[in-house]
């Protein structure tokens, strides 16, 4: 665990070079930049959690990143779309990441492969996850939803492969199926499973549900194929919840006001978009003491 990141003041984003990545997804949103802030707040815990739930686990980057500091007993991550649930079902619960990692590696990433790979319809489970990591890495942001472009120039001119690292992603396959054993996948609802899970004290919830589309924002239509939920209900249920919890949202008046009818604390926090501009979002929760 990177010690040195716990002291960053909340107007500093965290330099994400500097954070270990665990995961083999590009994901719009993702929370590699506040990793370090989950260990900040899970090393204010007087007992190490039971279990550590991620009901919107996208590309997961948080909760795989508790497993591998062994933040907590046990890991379970829910993804309802259905592509990224694919990737996880193969790595977690299958027996064909190996499999998934050698087609990796074996790949010859070049715009007409990848689209042969996209234009075939997947036969079955470790295929589709096969094709979404193919998707993610061609398309512009790792965006999965329709409408999403291919990487044109890409980074430094490279292309479409400019996001493709075969070893690095087979590498990222393997180390996760070597921790799998704590982790638990649920391809399903994260409103389900934070009820499922509401009356235990001794698990912690990490959520990030899609962008709000408040202040003319229409983000979450754009990066996501599941992105219009219940923000109010979501509120509800967490009021209800008797483990603890952080949210993580954009910060947007209507998300604001939801978190002080229900009582909850909130603070914005300085993070760097994908063009590296400084921006805010929320972090909301019960206590907020342990931010500093």
């Amino acid at each position: 665990m990177q010690l040195s990141v716990f002291n960053i003041p909340i107007d500093k984003p965290v330099n994400v070079s500097a954070v270990k990545h665990r995961s083999p997804f590009r994901y719009p949103g993702g929370k590699t930049w506040f990793t370090p802030r989950v260990f900040k707040w899970l090393s204010t815990k007087e007992n190490k959690p039971k279990e550590f739930i991620e009901p919107f686990a996208g590309g997961a980057i948080v909760g795989l990143s508790v497993a591998f500091e062994n933040l907590a007993d046990h890991i379970t991550l829910a993804e309802l779309d259905n592509q990224v649930a694919s990737v996880w079902e193969v790595i977690i619960q299958s027996n064909q990441a190996e499999w998934l990692a050698r087609k990796i590696e074996e790949f010859d990433f070049n715009s007409d492969n990848v689209s042969k790979v996209l234009e075939t319809p997947a036969s079955n489970l470790r295929e589709a996850a096969f094709q979404t990591i193919i998707q993610n890495r061609a398309n512009r942001g790792g965006i999965l939803a329709k409408g999403a472009g291919k990487i044109k120039n890409g980074e430094k001119g490279k292309g479409i492969a400019s996001r493709w690292y075969p070893q690095t992603l087979a590498k990222r396959i393997r180390d996760i199926k070597a921790v799998s054993k704590r982790l638990t996948f649920i391809h399903g609802d994260g409103f389900d499973v934070v009820t499922a899970k509401a009356n235990l004290t001794n698990v912690v919830f990490f959520i990030d549900p899609p962008y709000t589309a408040g202040n003319g924002k229409r983000a979450g239509t754009r990066l996501y194929t599941h992105f219009n939920i219940d923000h109010e209900r979501l509120f509800t249920i967490l009021e209800e919840v008797k483990g603890d919890f952080i949210l993580t949202y954009d910060d947007d008046k209507y998300i604001r006001e939801l978190a002080n009818i229900h009582r909850f604390e909130y603070s914005r926090i300085a993070m760097h978009s994908t063009h590296h501009a400084e921006m805010r979002e929320l972090v909301i929760g019960r206590d907020l003491s342990w931010l500093g």
